[in-house]
């Protein structure tokens, strides 16, 4: 147990300190079951840590946010592995890439570590700046993330993934400019965004 602990902390810091020596090692071998555990995991991970926010908050918890909290934030997490994996094979085929389902898929499980984070930190805003701050943050290193996996896990051409991640960018520069970053806002944390309609 402390050996695998170690090895999670060992995964965590290659991936955010040298992720380039960490997507190239990323090979298919025949085991995707792994990263769609790992999801699920991290899925349900990140659902008992916003309930117990919600709990010491003093919210009250139904039979409901408990079983979104067990089953449906880890198959959103799972579903989300694959609709990403899709959105990377895209990229992936963009930039002349890998053209590998699993790859992406296992580039993609490796740093859902990040998921459970994300989830707590939407779920500690508290008001229409803690919302933007922490979106802003989230989806900026998300983007970053994005680049490194296409880059060295997909092995695409750094041209072409810096101009799609530069096409994302903006797109996201878009959501974020316009009205639209109130439908954004709320798929994170409802109470804080509504803070923003005030």
């Amino acid at each position: 147990m402390k050996k695998k602990f170690k090895n999670a902390l060992k995964h965590i810091h290659d991936v955010i300190v040298n992720p380039k020596r960490y997507f190239t090692k990323i090979v298919a071998d025949g085991n995707m079951e792994e990263s769609m555990l790992k999801a699920f995991l991290y899925g349900l991970l990140g659902g008992l840590l916003v309930l117990f926010i919600r709990l010491i908050g003093g919210a009250s918890i139904t039979l409901g946010s408990i079983f979104t909290a067990i089953i449906i934030v880890p198959v959103l997490a799972v579903a989300l592995l694959f609709v990403m994996g899709g959105l990377l094979m895209l990229v992936s085929e963009i930039t002349s890439g890998e053209r590998d389902w699993e790859i992406a898929i296992k580039g993609l499980a490796s740093v859902f570590f990040i998921y459970p984070a994300i989830l707590v930190l939407n779920a500690l805003a508290f008001n229409c700046v803690s919302i933007w701050v922490i979106s802003l943050l989230v989806d900026i290193y998300i983007l970053f993330l994005f680049y490194n996996i296409s880059l060295y896990c997909m092995r695409g051409k750094r041209g072409s993934v810096l101009l799609v991640i530069a096409i994302l960018a903006m797109f996201m520069f878009t959501v974020y400019a316009t009205n639209y970053r109130i439908g954004w806002f709320m798929l994170k944390n409802a109470g804080a965004t509504l803070a923003c309609l005030i």
